[in-house]
């Protein structure tokens, strides 16, 4: 049997001649017992079935945010499926992100209508109220991601930006910037009454 290393864990992960990947009972107990808890309970909520993957990837990228190396690894162990599966599922569908993503994404449309109505400009004022320096999407506190999508749908609310799952239309530079201040003052308000609670 060859072995694969997985970044998550240091015990070998063990390959098949079927390409079945799996742990010993001591790794699985573990893992299971500890950072993959929550995993568990989605994994086992479909019933630890392959064909439900993309709703197990949906929720838990909902969970942390993104989809982490060790957790697509671990996920393919558990359904009994190989991790190349796993992750062809995840870079497939743009809904996916290998990267962590911050507590409010912001997507900008910059599809034509939005592009027109000056999308660029409130892209630009948005990277630069949040300090993000070219080719960063997430800023380092996790707090924010910003990206730009190709069509958000709301072609007649152009400029169109969606924090969140919130759209916000006929957005100026002036306007993605008060945006981003009510964003910011409702972190920095959770974050003094978390210190408040101690």
């Amino acid at each position: 049997m060859s072995h694969v290393t997985a970044k998550a864990f240091t015990p070998k992960t063990e390959v098949s001649r079927e390409g079945e990947v799996g742990l010993s009972p001591v790794e699985v107990r573990r893992v299971e017992g500890r950072q993959f808890e929550k995993v568990n309970e989605i994994i086992q909520k479909y019933g630890r079935d392959p064909s439900e993957l993309v709703t197990i990837l949906q929720e838990v990228q909902k969970e942390y945010r993104y989809l982490p190396e060790e957790i697509m690894t671990y996920i393919a162990t558990a359904l009994g499926i190989p991790p190349s599966k796993v992750f062809g599922v995840a870079t497939f569908y743009a809904q996916f992100s290998l990267e962590p993503q911050g507590r409010y994404v912001i997507r900008m449309c910059d599809g034509t209508a939005c592009h027109v109505r000056g999308s660029q400009l409130v892209l630009k004022s948005m990277r630069k109220k949040l300090g993000l320096k070219p080719g960063e999407k997430t800023t380092k506190d996790l707090q924010f991601t910003l990206e730009t999508v190709s069509c958000l749908g709301a072609c007649g609310l152009a400029p169109v930006v969606m924090v969140n799952d919130k759209i916000y239309g006929q957005m100026t530079p002036e306007k993605a910037a008060r945006l981003l201040d009510e964003l910011m003052a409702e972190t920095a308000g959770e974050a003094g009454e978390r210190r408040e609670a101690k």
